[in-house]
């Protein structure tokens, strides 16, 4: 971005929130006045069903942008709950458009985050619909692992991975059981190791040949 451009958002920008782990900041059908972008920390997308189950949706990272959807669909259709201790940069919903109108670059910007997201959400039903236990879990590691990568969380092969299992399960439609086998697999094969706390990716390239999937693609999301 240029100084110019800078100077623009932090006009949008009215302030910085602090939100504590296990915090929801956004509900499922409740209409925000605010947007965010995340600075630092980790959180989670879901959706909860009426028998109390859970899909989650997506992992969040710093660098993401949340609450769009309530200010074009007038309400949240899932939830986003932070995962570690988090802090956002906080935009006035209300000059939302006056700001992409002056300046549509940005506008841009944002249309290319929602393109990404969308092409997102067809991998991940393709991972759900047709790929075994160890191919799924093998490609959605891979793609928080490279996310994380793109935004300076990895530190050697190794990233902070707040999530449980559980999360796992949740966003793959697996078994804890199943998932937990799983990752025991892979944690023999010293190609993937997930501890509490910690992800390492070993040999990412190899893990793509055991999986039997394609080359994991992130793009660089630009940053609002």
């Amino acid at each position: 971005m240029t100084p110019e451009e800078v100077a623009a958002t932090q006009k949008f920008k009215v302030g910085e929130m602090s939100i504590a782990a296990r915090t929801p900041i956004l509900m499922e059908g409740a209409n925000s006045a605010q947007l965010f972008t995340v600075l630092s920390g980790m959180g989670l997308r879901y959706k909860l069903l009426a028998d109390g189950s859970r899909q989650i949706v997506n992992f969040v990272l710093p660098g993401d942008f949340i609450g769009l959807q309530a200010s074009v669909m007038g309400e949240m259709a899932h939830t986003v709950e932070a995962s570690t201790d988090m802090r956002l940069c906080v935009f006035d919903r209300t000059e939302f458009w006056t700001f992409f109108r002056a300046h549509p670059e940005r506008a841009y910007d944002l249309t290319w985050l929602a393109a990404v997201e969308e092409r997102f959400l067809g991998e991940a039903l393709t991972a759900l619909g047709q790929r075994p236990a160890l191919p799924r879990i093998v490609w959605a590691l891979l793609t928080i692992w490279e996310r994380a990568r793109l935004v300076d969380l990895t530190e050697g092969p190794s990233m902070p991975f707040p999530w449980r299992q559980q999360d796992l399960a949740d966003a793959l439609g697996l078994s804890l059981v199943h998932t937990n086998k799983t990752l025991a697999r892979l944690r023999q094969s010293q190609l993937l190791t997930l501890s509490p706390g910690k992800l390492t990716v070993h040999d990412p390239e190899a893990l793509r040949r055991t999986a039997g999937i394609e080359e994991v693609e992130v793009p660089q999301r630009p940053i609002l």
